[in-house]
């Protein structure tokens, strides 16, 4: 039996998010538009601010798979966050109330980041 193990990295105002899926059996079939789908979902979910809107959400996998099957190893996926040169160099205010779905306290909680 295949254990998984799902890794993270990345800031919200940073260049991009990574992600690594490790664990994934050999063979699978991964459905790229149903996973686009998913990601347009999110879109329009719970938040439906300008930024939801503008955020394009395009999922990059650079391994792991293969003419769409999993090879067996480390899926990586990247997001690209276009939004990022305009929170470069710039203050970002304090967190003062965790907002819903967001990482903002688990963040501050572990790192001790209050942004």
């Amino acid at each position: 039996m295949n254990k998984l193990r799902f890794l993270s990295a990345g800031e919200s105002h940073g260049p991009a998010l990574t992600a690594i899926l490790e664990g994934m059996p050999a063979g699978l079939r991964v459905d790229m538009q149903a996973l686009e789908h998913t990601m347009q979902r999110r879109q329009k979910g719970f938040g439906k601010s300008a930024r939801m809107r503008m955020e394009q959400n395009l999922i990059r996998i650079s391994s792991g798979v293969v003419s769409g099957v999993t090879t067996g190893g480390p899926i990586a996926l990247q997001l690209n966050n276009a939004d990022h040169v305009n929170w470069t160099g710039r203050d970002i205010a304090p967190m003062t109330i965790p907002r819903p779905g967001h990482v903002d306290y688990a963040a501050a909680a572990k790192y001790g980041y209050d942004d």
